[in-house]
């Protein structure tokens, strides 16, 4: 099968730019397909890391030596990142020849801390995502909570095993291959950790407790996760209001339900119940990270907690969309007053409930103000047809 992504890459002549994304989630494949005609560097390829390593003027050297019909697309070095020495050699071919690139990778972590020269505002950010709902043909949604959507590992009959490779073979060792970390026993018992602490708001001291290491280095592996794509840190959502808040802690979410689940050690068997309530939470706040990315909207997604313990599952624009997401195909005024209480302090201007209802509904809270009751797929086909931001 094959995907349409939303992703438009639509750059003016002499235009470069990155494309940022976690491993696997179908950059390359996305590249090829719409530049089929760009010189191409692949750097997951070792005798091509090898002789760049060694001697990054090489490219320089071969792409003066193209001529200009053959450069009229942009050039493209997939994974970036594994030689840093390449972006003086872009800049130069930038400044000098007009070339323009697409320079993808799965992580800026390395060339930031690196000091790599990051083209100082000469290249355009794109991030890249799993698939969305929008990008499948006939989504099925269990489906998509077991598998991921990782695009090999949602068509796949065998995606426990393809989990089991990606998790042991990249979000471990290759992050450590990379330089990102040094102690890997450690980083590996985070990982397997790292699942059950999912939508959960971060203890550092707890977690680093169960993986016996500082809490210091905790906080720091929740930032590589960030960096590298392979998570996102939701922070609370605050404003001058009457009702006292919970404390800055964060929650941490994985980039994709799959790969959460199976670090979790969980299969959802059934759209009902708790686990499939937190995965489908989950599963609503990546097509809202991947909205917003693939818009470029620059708004954070946050969350609200009072120290009551009231709570709203994500709220975007500064307080003016606040959702709340639930498995129930009637969710009733009971399990909504965390979304209340915030409609009475802040207003919002959506206030929505995903959930599994068969049809929408309005339920008013005063003349002036309603919360929106809404089946799944209606909301995120209004979502992704701009209607909550745009």
């Amino acid at each position: 099968m094959e995907f349409n992504r939303l992703l438009n890459m639509s750059l003016p002549e002499g235009q470069s730019a990155f494309l940022w994304g976690a491993r696997k989630t179908g950059k390359s494949t996305y590249l090829a397909k719409n530049f089929p005609q760009s010189v191409y560097y692949d750097l997951l390829k070792t005798d091509e890391v090898t002789r760049f390593l060694v001697a990054p003027h090489v490219l320089r050297e071969e792409l003066s030596a193209l001529t200009k019909m053959q450069l009229q697309y942009p050039v493209i070095i997939d994974e970036i990142q594994k030689v840093p020495q390449l972006l003086n050699e872009v800049h130069w071919l930038i400044e000098n020849k007009k070339i323009s690139f697409i320079l993808c990778g799965s992580s800026a972590r390395k060339l930031k801390h690196g000091a790599a020269n990051l083209l100082g505002g000469r290249a355009w950010r794109y991030n890249f995502y799993p698939l969305v709902y929008k990008e499948i043909p006939d989504f099925d949604l269990l489906k998509a909570l077991n598998h991921g959507l990782l695009p090999s590992h949602y068509l796949s009959t065998q995606y426990t095993r393809m989990m089991r490779a990606y998790v042991g073979d990249y979000l471990t060792e290759e992050i450590q291959a990379e330089g990102l970390v040094r102690n890997l026993p450690g980083f590996a018992r985070f990982m397997d950790l790292s699942g059950f602490t999912n939508g959960q708001m971060l203890n550092y001291a707890n977690i680093a407790r169960d993986c016996a290491i500082d809490a210091k280095t905790v906080k720091e592996y929740y930032q590589i996760l960030q960096d590298t794509l392979i998570g996102y840190l939701l922070s609370p959502f605050h404003k001058k209001i009457k009702r006292e808040l919970i404390s800055a802690t964060p929650k941490f979410y994985l980039f994709d339900v799959g790969v959460a689940n199976y670090l979790r050690r969980r299969k959802i068997l059934s759209l009902q119940g708790s686990d499939a309530g937190d995965a489908f939470e989950h599963f609503i706040l990546m097509e809202l990270i991947a909205f917003l990315g693939i818009n470029e909207m620059d708004m954070p997604v946050q969350y609200w907690r009072s120290k009551a313990g009231l709570e709203v599952d994500f709220v975007l624009n500064h307080g003016e969309i606040a959702i709340e997401v639930k498995l129930s195909s009637s969710p009733s005024l009971s399990e909504l007053t965390g979304l209340r209480a915030f409609c009475e302090d802040y207003r919002p201007k959506h206030a929505l409930v995903v959930c599994q209802a068969p049809r929408k509904r309005i339920i008013e809270i005063d003349h002036q103000h309603k919360i929106e009751i809404l089946p799944w797929r209606e909301f995120l086909d209004q979502l992704w047809n701009k209607k909550y931001l745009n």
